[in-house]
């Protein structure tokens, strides 16, 4: 039996091909091999990424809790942080005069009290203007007491001479004259006609110079004319004016402030020019204020603005209720009403120009709320308000 079954076994079918690792590296190797590796690599990054992607992600917590509306029929309104005031805002410092900033006596935060310096302007031009004014006032000021101090006693000792020399020679005209007239009377030959003609002239012509002498030293003597001293008077009081007015616009080149208060902002340098319009801020492309002062006080306001289309719905009476919400800060404050300001403004923007006013008009409603000493608040910032309707 194992005889006859060795020649099935040779007659047997072969395996269909070589089984090692080296034929096994050579079909791999093949272009077919390469391209099932690549199809099945895509397969499995495929779903690598869509594992990826579909993965949940937990959410990040927000930085801080967002503002919400605190009362069931509540009124929304930006509001703006500010010094305590009784009346408008805070106080805005323009020069009145102009130039280039030469010394700033205060910096920001600094309390100050009314009428000490914030910063003083170049007041060269000014302080030789004021000069010159001075000097014309004391010369019309010398003028008018030298008419005051009048008759001068030198000139009233010359007149008094004069008088005296103009009536000593009409004494000796009016003598010769006399000896003349006497001689002709006793002999009309011992005098020639034309002799006592000439005499009786002298005499004449001296006693016309004698009386201008005379009223010379009565004009001497009475002193200077009323009239030119009043005239003088009106100069001196004309020039000492513009001195005065000099000498106070002169003043206002050291600018002082106008009330106590803290410095808010100082918005020049030193050697910045500086005029009535402010200063220009090279970052906003405007004029804004040199200066800004507010009050020092325990409180702070703020000023909302209230939507046009919304004031049907502001509680009337003298009570409000409103609450404070600080952006990006899990900060709230309520809020006690000051005054409502009447006048419905158009909305400004936060740079505070009216050329980047919006197609909008709000009506200004003021609260006062407590400094906290634990979370810093400025004046300038800006807030959410909240009106309840009630």
């Amino acid at each position: 039996m194992k005889v006859a079954d060795a020649p099935n076994e040779a007659a047997a079918p072969s395996a269909p091909g070589p089984t090692t690792p080296k034929a096994r590296a050579r079909r791999l190797s093949m272009p077919g091999g390469r391209i099932v590796i690549m199809a099945a690599a895509g397969v499995l990054l495929a779903i690598l990424v869509a594992f990826l992607l579909n993965r949940p992600v937990k959410p990040q917590s927000p930085a801080f809790e967002p503002a919400s509306n605190p009362f069931a029929k509540g009124i929304f309104a930006n509001g703006m942080i500010e010094s305590a005031q009784s009346s408008g805002s805070n106080t805005n410092i323009f020069p009145e005069v102009t130039g280039p900033i030469v010394t700033i006596y205060v910096k920001a935060g600094e309390a100050v009290r009314a009428g000490q310096p914030l910063f003083a302007i170049d007041d060269s031009v000014q302080r030789a203007t004021t000069e010159q004014a001075r000097l014309l006032a004391q010369g019309a000021s010398a003028q008018l007491a030298e008419l005051k101090a009048q008759p001068r006693r030198e000139t009233l000792a010359v007149a008094a001479s004069q008088l005296d020399e103009a009536q000593a020679n009409l004494a000796t005209l009016v003598h010769q004259r006399d000896k003349l007239a006497r001689s002709a009377a006793v002999d009309p030959r011992s005098v020639s006609r034309n002799s006592l003609d000439s005499a009786i002239d002298a005499a004449a012509a001296a006693r016309k110079a004698s009386d201008v002498a005379k009223r010379q030293y009565d004009l001497t003597k009475a002193g200077a004319w009323t009239y030119d001293i009043q005239n003088q008077a009106a100069q001196y009081a004309s020039l000492n004016h513009a001195w005065e007015a000099d000498k106070a616009l002169l003043a206002k080149y050291v600018v002082k402030a106008p009330s106590d208060g803290a410095v808010l902002a100082i918005n020049a340098a030193t050697g910045g020019y500086v005029s009535p319009l402010g200063t220009y801020d090279t970052y906003t492309q405007m004029n804004v204020p040199v200066a800004v002062l507010g009050q020092v006080a325990t409180t702070l306001q703020v000023r909302c603005y209230v939507d046009e289309i919304l004031l049907s719905r502001i509680p009337k009476g003298g009570h409000i209720d409103a609450e404070m919400r600080v952006r990006g800060a899990d900060y709230r404050t309520p809020l006690q009403f000051v005054r409502i300001e009447p006048y419905v403004v158009p909305k400004i923007e936060l740079s505070n120009e009216r050329q980047e006013q919006v197609d909008l008009r709000v009506l200004p409603v003021i609260f006062r709320f407590p400094i906290d000493p634990k979370f810093r608040l400025y004046p300038g910032e800006e807030v959410d308000v909240y009106i309840n309707e009630q």
